[in-house]
Protein backbone atom coordinates (compact mmCIF):
# COMPACT_ATOMS: atom_id res chain seq x y z
CA UNK A 1 0.00 0.00 0.00
CA UNK A 2 1.07 3.62 -0.72
CA UNK A 3 1.80 5.52 2.40
CA UNK A 4 1.52 9.39 2.29
CA UNK A 5 5.00 10.99 3.14
CA UNK A 6 3.46 13.75 4.15
CA UNK A 7 0.59 12.20 6.77
CA UNK A 8 1.91 13.95 9.72
CA UNK A 9 2.24 17.52 8.66
CA UNK A 10 -1.33 18.64 8.36
CA UNK A 11 -2.57 19.26 11.75
CA UNK A 12 -6.37 18.52 11.40
CA UNK A 13 -5.62 15.41 9.45
CA UNK A 14 -3.98 14.09 12.74
CA UNK A 15 -6.49 14.83 14.68
CA UNK A 16 -8.56 12.35 12.85
CA UNK A 17 -9.20 8.80 13.30
CA UNK A 18 -6.89 6.37 11.37
CA UNK A 19 -9.42 5.05 9.99
CA UNK A 20 -10.54 8.79 8.88
CA UNK A 21 -7.06 9.28 7.76
CA UNK A 22 -7.20 6.37 5.30
CA UNK A 23 -10.38 7.71 4.01
CA UNK A 24 -8.85 10.62 3.13
CA UNK A 25 -5.25 9.28 1.74
CA UNK A 26 -8.15 6.71 -0.95
CA UNK A 27 -9.65 9.85 -1.75
CA UNK A 28 -7.43 12.12 -2.91
CA UNK A 29 -5.63 9.19 -4.76
CA UNK A 30 -8.99 8.18 -6.28
CA UNK A 31 -9.20 12.17 -6.98
CA UNK A 32 -6.04 12.29 -8.77
CA UNK A 33 -6.29 8.98 -10.66
CA UNK A 34 -9.53 10.12 -12.25
CA UNK A 35 -8.15 13.85 -13.44
CA UNK A 36 -6.92 14.06 -16.61
CA UNK A 37 -3.79 15.91 -17.34
CA UNK A 38 -4.16 19.76 -18.03
CA UNK A 39 -6.51 20.32 -15.48
CA UNK A 40 -6.65 22.53 -12.69
CA UNK A 41 -4.47 21.70 -10.14
CA UNK A 42 -7.06 22.15 -6.93
CA UNK A 43 -10.31 20.45 -6.64
CA UNK A 44 -13.01 20.85 -4.02
CA UNK A 45 -15.22 17.88 -3.34
CA UNK A 46 -17.08 18.31 0.03
CA UNK A 47 -18.31 15.03 -0.14
CA UNK A 48 -14.75 13.63 -0.73
CA UNK A 49 -13.15 15.62 1.62
CA UNK A 50 -15.37 17.73 3.82
CA UNK A 51 -16.66 20.95 3.97
CA UNK A 52 -13.93 23.79 2.94
CA UNK A 53 -11.52 21.45 2.26
CA UNK A 54 -9.78 21.40 -0.67
CA UNK A 55 -7.16 19.05 -2.55
CA UNK A 56 -4.09 20.83 -4.18
CA UNK A 57 -1.36 19.04 -6.03
CA UNK A 58 1.43 19.26 -8.53
CA UNK A 59 2.89 16.33 -10.49
CA UNK A 60 5.97 16.07 -11.58
CA UNK A 61 7.10 13.16 -13.87
CA UNK A 62 5.62 9.90 -11.60
CA UNK A 63 5.47 11.54 -8.33
CA UNK A 64 2.16 13.25 -7.49
CA UNK A 65 2.40 15.92 -4.43
CA UNK A 66 -0.62 16.81 -2.71
CA UNK A 67 -2.29 18.70 -0.08
CA UNK A 68 -5.37 18.84 1.85
CA UNK A 69 -6.43 22.63 2.94
CA UNK A 70 -8.97 24.53 4.05
CA UNK A 71 -10.68 27.06 2.20
CA UNK A 72 -8.80 29.80 4.11
CA UNK A 73 -5.16 28.88 2.42
CA UNK A 74 -3.74 30.34 -0.55
CA UNK A 75 -4.18 28.12 -3.35
CA UNK A 76 -0.78 29.68 -5.28
CA UNK A 77 0.70 29.53 -1.83
CA UNK A 78 0.43 25.73 -1.61
CA UNK A 79 1.66 25.03 -5.12
CA UNK A 80 4.71 27.05 -4.12
CA UNK A 81 5.50 25.04 -0.86
CA UNK A 82 5.20 22.17 -3.22
CA UNK A 83 7.30 23.54 -5.45
CA UNK A 84 10.08 24.49 -2.67
CA UNK A 85 9.89 21.00 -1.64
CA UNK A 86 10.17 19.43 -5.27
CA UNK A 87 13.18 21.72 -5.59
CA UNK A 88 14.59 20.47 -2.64
CA UNK A 89 14.41 16.63 -3.18
CA UNK A 90 15.96 17.27 -6.56
CA UNK A 91 18.96 18.65 -5.38
CA UNK A 92 19.15 16.12 -2.52
CA UNK A 93 18.56 13.03 -4.67
CA UNK A 94 19.42 14.64 -8.19
CA UNK A 95 16.39 14.56 -10.12
CA UNK A 96 13.74 12.64 -7.33
CA UNK A 97 12.26 9.57 -7.94
CA UNK A 98 9.85 7.22 -5.96
CA UNK A 99 12.55 4.97 -5.28
CA UNK A 100 14.56 8.00 -3.67
CA UNK A 101 11.33 8.44 -0.90
CA UNK A 102 11.06 5.20 0.11
CA UNK A 103 14.43 3.89 0.76
CA UNK A 104 15.70 7.59 1.49
CA UNK A 105 12.15 8.87 3.55
CA UNK A 106 14.26 10.25 7.00
CA UNK A 107 16.04 12.53 4.80
CA UNK A 108 12.51 13.61 2.74
CA UNK A 109 11.30 13.87 6.33
CA UNK A 110 14.03 16.04 7.36
CA UNK A 111 13.27 18.07 4.56
CA UNK A 112 9.73 18.79 5.42
CA UNK A 113 10.54 19.20 8.73
CA UNK A 114 13.01 22.29 7.87
CA UNK A 115 10.18 23.68 5.52
CA UNK A 116 6.99 23.03 8.10
CA UNK A 117 6.99 22.95 11.28
CA UNK A 118 3.66 22.80 13.66
CA UNK A 119 1.58 23.48 10.40
CA UNK A 120 3.34 26.38 9.87
CA UNK A 121 5.86 27.22 6.55
CA UNK A 122 8.97 28.36 8.49
CA UNK A 123 11.48 28.35 5.44
CA UNK A 124 10.91 28.95 1.42
CA UNK A 125 14.56 28.84 0.72
CA UNK A 126 15.33 25.41 -0.69
CA UNK A 127 19.57 26.45 -0.20
CA UNK A 128 18.69 27.12 3.41
CA UNK A 129 16.64 24.16 3.68
CA UNK A 130 19.79 21.85 2.27
CA UNK A 131 22.50 23.77 3.80
CA UNK A 132 20.29 22.35 7.49
CA UNK A 133 19.87 18.78 6.35
CA UNK A 134 23.27 18.79 5.67
CA UNK A 135 24.22 20.15 9.34
CA UNK A 136 22.09 17.78 10.62
CA UNK A 137 23.47 14.84 8.72
CA UNK A 138 27.31 15.73 9.27
CA UNK A 139 25.92 16.38 13.04
CA UNK A 140 24.46 12.49 13.50
CA UNK A 141 27.26 11.50 11.60
CA UNK A 142 29.88 12.74 14.33
CA UNK A 143 27.24 11.53 16.88
CA UNK A 144 26.11 14.91 17.78
CA UNK A 145 22.71 15.79 18.68
CA UNK A 146 20.13 17.87 16.55
CA UNK A 147 20.24 20.40 19.31
CA UNK A 148 24.15 21.35 19.02
CA UNK A 149 24.26 20.87 14.83
CA UNK A 150 24.55 24.24 14.86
Amino acid sequence: ATQPLANNYDISTNMQTPERQQELVRNVFEALHSRADGLCNFVEDAKRFGKGVKLIYRHFATLYFAALVDENESELGILDLIHVFVETLDSCFENVCELDLVFNSGKAYAVLDEIIMAGAVIETSSQAVLRRVDEIARAERFGVGIAHAK
